[in-house]
């Protein structure tokens, strides 16, 4: 069911659904650690292997909405929510702040089960799109500043001499750098560019067309 390369955190206060969660997901080849608080998660160190939280809404410190507001804008594992105190309303405020899913106790195990799968699988889709623009963002910073001004012109797709006349330099030279630029950006083509400046929100502030 899971690779060996995951982790999947539990956050309850109840030692006996931590022991029965603990027991159950082990059954599962799952690797599982629990914590009786928020904080207590907070401060353990984390690996960096694709994950997923199992979150409590009730908590004595921090409760479950409270963490999930303050993990929010930072990667996270994917949460799923139990609880033996839901109701609509929260279901739809865990939902729409992202969670994977709202589980009302006692829930069935296929459920649970279900949901840790596609948590990390979001997880793992996440941390890849992340690496993913790491290695671009590293590109990018290896580009002279003069080669950072022939990119947005380029994917604007502006030619050699509308760019050259933008910069202020010559056609020749402009080649040049756009060379440059491509080769360390690992694009083979325009449309490879365009693809690689869109992951970068790099604008598309000219037109081929314009004076």
């Amino acid at each position: 069911m899971y690779s060996e390369d995951h982790a999947v955190f539990v956050i309850d206060d109840d030692k006996r659904v931590r022991d029965g969660l603990s027991e159950l997901l082990e059954s599962w080849q799952v690797n599982v650690t629990t914590f009786a608080t928020a904080q207590e998660y907070l401060d353990a160190p984390k690996p960096q292997n694709p994950s997923c939280l199992v979150l409590d809404i009730r908590l004595p410190d921090i409760d479950g909405f409270e963490l999930q507001a303050r993990l929010a804008g930072e990667p996270h594992p994917p949460i799923i929510f139990i609880t033996g105190h839901g109701d609509i309303p929260m279901t739809v405020r865990a939902m729409k702040l992202g969670a994977v899913d709202f589980l009302a106790k006692p829930f069935r195990e296929h459920d649970l089960r279900a949901a840790i799968e596609l948590a990390l699988a979001r997880d793992r889709e996440a941390r890849h799109d992340r690496a993913a623009l790491s290695e671009l963002q590293s590109r990018l910073e290896c580009l002279s500043a003069r080669e950072r001004d022939v990119l947005p012109l380029v994917v604007s797709g502006l030619m050699n001499k509308q760019g050259a006349a933008e910069l202020g330099i010559s056609e020749i030279t402009f080649q040049i750098h756009r060379g440059n630029m491509m080769r360390k950006m690992h694009a083979d083509s325009l449309a490879d560019l365009v693809r690689i400046a869109s992951k970068l929100s790099i604008p598309i502030t000219h037109s081929r067309h314009g004076n």
